[in-house]
């Protein structure tokens, strides 16, 4: 986990709309728990406000700033289920965890809704999302996948072929598309702020600015910060890709990965209705995929690709804005006013790691892209099984992770060589 001091929101859309600029004082001193959570993202906030409501005494260690990480820069889209799908699950898992974890898949984005409405948490959420299939073949993919969930009693899917599709997005590069009419997109750090300031009207206590230095296990566990300690009887380390050094036994099984995003001007209304009439959020099908949305005021954020290891683009702009415009081109002249970076943790097997370092420890991280739902998820189920229900958190415990081919030297070449290989699969629509 960083150790440097001060560190602030990165210069993004998110950063230059939040709903507060209020800062937490950093730890000082030495203090006790029952719970302490370490890391103030989905992850983190969603157990603390979970456990908080349960009556427990909880306090949240932040490295920089509430939302610093991915859970404040990501695309904001409330995109269902899981970075792998079903039926690799039922696959390779089994049929009875396949239906476990397929019972969850949607439960993240309900949790969501619940704490926007519970909460009156202002994040400018907007209904829909949808999946565009750039080739026949991706196409195909959507029918299966459309035919999947609803064995799962998920029946909120339209399957939009040919130019049907341009009812929703109005653009040349696909041949179909997947609405689902329970998705959605939003503000993500205006979410996260806003569940951190409910945490905290419920007694609940963050600390900004303190990043874990050592975490000394045993029957009450102590967590060293530059100023101060926290001993507490039960921990949930939630910090994902910006958690390295803290959980070297995990590390070989995960691997941080940036993503990049722009946001336009504000466009004219007129505008935003040509390109996606009914203002979803969408994304493509390829393995390396863009995704894309309108804000509340007006502004197309735009993202895509993956940076393995986590490095930053030296301009993310010139990365960013030829997609924007494979995609619209009529967009050719428009400013670009935010563009940045954020890493996530992906694993192997490309589903989340959840488990125990031992008794009193627990973690939840990796979710490989779709964390905005699962972290909501992993919130509820820690709170679970911390009171004494560990079924649903145990389904996904006992998945197994396998370290990365080539260790810590080569996993970053070897999985962008494998990464080129699919996204050549894409263009020529293998």
């Amino acid at each position: 986990m960083a150790t440097s001091a001060n560190q602030e929101h990165v210069a993004s859309y998110y950063a230059a709309t939040a709903s507060s600029s209020s800062q937490r004082p950093a730890l000082e001193g030495d203090v006790e728990c029952e719970v302490c959570v370490v890391g103030a993202g989905f992850t983190g906030m969603s157990s603390a406000l979970h456990l908080a409501e349960q009556g427990h005494d909880v306090i949240v260690l932040e490295a920089a700033r509430v939302g610093y990480g991915a859970s404040g820069r990501n695309g904001g889209q409330i995109v269902n289920s899981y970075s792998r799908d079903m039926d690799v699950i039922e696959a390779r898992y089994g049929a009875e965890t396949a239906r476990v974890l397929g019972d969850m898949a949607f439960e993240g984005n309900r949790i969501i809704r619940s704490r926007i409405e519970q909460y009156r948490i202002e994040c400018d959420l907007k209904e829909g999302n949808l999946f565009a299939a750039c080739n026949t073949k991706q196409l195909h993919g959507l029918r299966e996948h459309k035919a999947l969930w609803e064995r799962y009693g998920h029946r909120e899917l339209e399957l939009l072929e040919g130019e049907a599709y341009k009812r929703e997005v109005v653009s040349e590069r696909y041949v179909g598309a997947l609405v689902d009419h329970s998705g959605g997109h939003l503000h993500p750090l205006n979410l996260v702020l806003g569940e951190a300031a409910a945490f905290e009207a419920r007694g609940g206590r963050i600390h900004e600015q303190s990043p874990v230095l050592e975490v000394r296990h045993g029957e009450a566990v102590t967590l060293r910060t530059p100023r101060g300690s926290v001993r507490a009887r039960r921990v949930v380390m939630a910090g994902n890709a910006y958690l390295q050094g803290v959980l070297p036994e995990l590390e070989s099984k995960s691997m941080p990965c940036g993503t990049q995003i722009i946001t336009t001007e504000p466009l004219p209304e007129a505008l935003r209705r040509e390109l996606i009439p009914h203002d979803m959020a969408v994304e493509d099908c390829n393995y390396l995929l863009d995704y894309y949305r309108f804000t509340a005021d007006g502004r197309l954020l735009y993202g895509g690709g993956v940076n393995y290891g986590g490095q930053d683009s030296a301009d993310i702009a010139s990365v960013i804005r030829p997609k924007m415009l494979k995609t619209f081109p009529q967009l050719a002249d428009v400013r670009i006013d935010y563009a940045w970076s954020g890493n996530f943790l992906m694993t192997l097997n490309r589903l989340p790691q959840f488990g125990r370092l031992n008794d009193n420890v627990y973690y939840a991280q990796g979710y490989s892209g779709h964390g905005v739902t699962c972290a909501h998820l992993a919130g509820r189920l820690i709170a679970e099984v911390m009171r004494g229900e560990a079924g649903r958190f145990d389904a996904f415990a006992g998945l197994p992770h396998l370290p990365f081919p080539g260790g810590r030297l080569l996993r970053v070449p070897l999985s962008a060589m494998g990464a080129w290989y699919y996204a050549m699969r894409d263009r020529l629509g293998w």
